[in-house]
């Protein structure tokens, strides 16, 4: 029998993904490899981000029966993994049952970047591989700092290919007939909710537009 001494000492047991799906609500984290790994802190103009596009999303996927859902959506992107897009929105018709995860591959996964470099790594690097190999096949990366959306989209290899990255303007999403972005339309609700001034919005503007042009 093991003392409790040493259970004390000892790693715990790693997690299922059963287990996480069934934890409380109010306890945070995403399952790597059986630990709970902590979530990224939102900060005002990241969930303005999320708000706005499930807002979006969930117009054009309510009268196509498309499940569009929110951040504590669970994913079991493998059979140690699961994660907690920010946004996700499945094909028409899908339906997802009663449980607290899905194995089912939404068609588009939205992450919404933050500033710690750590965070930034697992959503460009972790996630998208993960995403892709689950059979996601749109993912969409939002840098609500920078103003740049990346579309990336699920190639015939199981990879993802950058198939825009863009600032402004509207951008039509591969699949999804009559569904678009309007990304001047997001910033501008952003600059309304965070308190930035118009002219501190066009500054900005000026700047990423500045960016772009160095080669």
């Amino acid at each position: 029998m093991r003392s409790l001494a040493t259970a004390e000492i000892l790693p715990p047991e790693p997690m299922t993904l059963e287990e996480w799906a069934d934890m409380d609500e109010d306890e945070p984290g995403e399952l790597v490899d059986g630990h709970l790994e902590e979530e990224e802190v939102p900060s005002n103009p990241h969930e303005a981000v999320v708000a706005w596009l499930i807002r979006i999303l969930g117009l054009w996927g309510a009268e196509r029966r498309a499940p569009v859902l929110g951040s504590e959506h669970k994913l079991g992107v493998s059979k140690t993994r699961g994660r907690k897009p920010d946004v996700s929105m499945y094909a028409p018709g899908t339906r997802l049952g009663r449980g607290s995860l899905s194995r089912t591959a939404p068609w588009l996964v939205v992450e919404v970047l933050s500033p710690r470099p750590r965070d930034v790594r697992r959503d460009r690097l972790d996630k998208r591989s993960e995403y892709a190999r689950f059979g996601v096949k749109l993912y969409l990366l939002i840098d609500p700092e920078a103003r740049v959306l990346e579309l990336y989209e699920l190639g015939a290899d199981g990879r993802y290919v950058l198939d825009a990255s863009v600032s402004e303007g509207k951008l039509r999403l591969p699949g999804c007939e009559g569904l678009e972005l309007d990304l001047d339309a997001l910033w501008t609700e952003v600059a309304w909710i965070v308190g930035e001034e118009p002219e501190e919005q066009a500054a900005r503007e000026a700047a990423t537009k500045g960016d772009d042009d160095v080669v």
